[in-house]
């Protein structure tokens, strides 16, 4: 692969000069390295997914049966409640 194109792009105009082509060459240039960083970004993060393809099983988390949703809301209900039996152990003090 090329240095980044931040490095080369600028030395190309130096020696070149600073005309209209050389712009849109530049752009062209930038816009092709950016388009190869995504690319080869989503094609790492499909590939993860691929190998990770199977891990979860539901069997494993019957927490999770009823939706992710209401596990959230029942741990933060917990939450409330422990918090409440500490306030109202503080209180009886």
């Amino acid at each position: 692969m090329l240095a980044d194109a931040g490095d080369v792009v600028p030395r190309l105009v130096s020696l070149a000069g600073d005309d209209s082509r050389i712009q849109e060459t530049r752009r062209q240039a930038i816009q092709s390295e950016r388009a190869n960083i995504g690319g080869s970004k989503l094609n790492r993060q499909r590939n993860a997914l691929r190998a990770v393809k199977g891990a979860w099983n539901a069997e494993d988390h019957p927490e999770l049966a009823q939706g992710a949703a209401a596990w959230v809301r029942s741990i933060r209900q917990e939450s409330l409640k422990r918090f409440d039996k500490i306030e109202r152990h503080r209180e009886a003090k």
